[in-house]
């Protein structure tokens, strides 16, 4: 095949709600330093869009033009051998007024690249498929990958509780704390019956889980080999890790089966200073206090909204210094 050498740009298109704005916009600050509210962005990131929740399709982008006359000259160097191929040219919410195109315009003109192309067009099992995408005055070309809604099937678990994070959520939130997985360790010291476990473990993160409760160890266990997946869970308390790892997820424990005072969440936090360089915290109450007390710095966060339940999410980082606290007693 000619001209399917990838530029090293990819562009995403995201689908969400309202309630679901802030979480996605800190998951997009993970994944590529930066957010936007429109529900598309170009980056050299490449990341399979089938990991988020909200990520709704990617175009790799092999050539780019100012408009479709250029776009259709470099289409006709494209030689596809013996490979079959379609052209789509997706739908897209909220582009710019300048880049929209109507249905039966984006119709005519996939039947347009789709002819200049050499090699035999597949529209129903193609083996590439190929799109355009108008954005920002420019129209992009590449190979096209619709996302799966693989957080989706999670939802039917052997073992769950109602208070237990939903798994678009927790998926979202192994994203933030591990955006990248490739020589990441993380660990789920509260990991209550999986749920963020199971979402991490489905997309290669490397991650322990770990609880003082026997019964939702248990849970967790048979939900994530009720999946197919392999991972290591534990029985005991944070105080007993002694493990290094890259960032550690804790889900302050609020439910039916463990509910941590306030004296237990500061003595959580602090117990994971030890071995967790970076922290993501979910929790119901206001804590910016206890993260500092417990040598941490919030340095990104943001609202996950379920009707009318609200959890915080913070995104720390260890301080190499002692915590406010600790140098009072020092000072004492």
């Amino acid at each position: 095949m000619k001209r399917l050498t990838p530029t090293g740009e990819f562009i995403y298109t995201y689908a969400y709600h309202g309630d679901e704005r802030e979480l996605c916009h800190l998951e997009m600050r993970a994944f590529f330093g930066k957010d936007t509210e429109d529900k598309i962005i170009k980056s050299t990131f490449g990341i399979d869009p089938s990991r988020s929740p909200f990520i709704k399709e990617r175009l790799e982008v092999l050539f780019e033009a100012s408009g479709l006359a250029e776009i259709l000259e470099q289409a006709a160097d494209v030689d596809m051998e013996t490979a079959t191929f379609k052209v789509i040219f997706p739908k897209i919410n909220d582009l710019a007024l300048a880049d929209k195109v109507e249905y039966m315009e984006k119709r005519d003109i996939e039947r347009q690249i789709g002819a200049v192309i050499t090699g035999r067009a597949d529209v129903h099992d193609p083996d590439i498929t190929f799109g355009l995408i108008p954005f920002r005055g420019r129209w992009y070309f590449g190979k096209y990958q619709l996302s799966e809604s693989v957080w989706f099937r999670h939802q039917q678990k052997p073992r769950e509780y109602s208070t237990a994070l939903s798994t678009k959520v927790a998926r979202a939130i192994a994203n933030i704390a591990v955006p990248n997985p490739v020589g990441v360790k993380a660990i789920d010291p509260c990991c209550g019956i999986g749920t963020v476990l199971v979402e991490a473990l489905s997309m290669g993160i490397d991650i322990d889980g770990r609880d003082i409760n026997p019964l939702v160890v248990d849970g967790s266990r048979e939900n994530i080999a009720h999946f197919g997946l392999t991972g290591t869970v534990e029985l005991g308390p944070i105080a007993d890790i002694t493990e290094q790892y890259d960032v550690a997820i804790i889900d302050m424990p609020y439910n039916l089966y463990t509910h941590a005072t306030p004296d237990e969440q500061q003595e959580i936090l602090k117990d994971a200073h030890p071995f967790a360089e970076k922290l993501l915290v979910v929790t119901i109450e206001p804590i910016d206090h206890m993260i500092q007390d417990a040598g941490f710095k919030i340095i990104d966060r943001c609202i996950a909204k379920k009707s009318l339940f609200l959890r915080e999410i913070l995104v720390c980082e260890r301080i190499d210094q002692p915590s406010s606290k600790t140098a009072e007693l020092k000072q004492a």
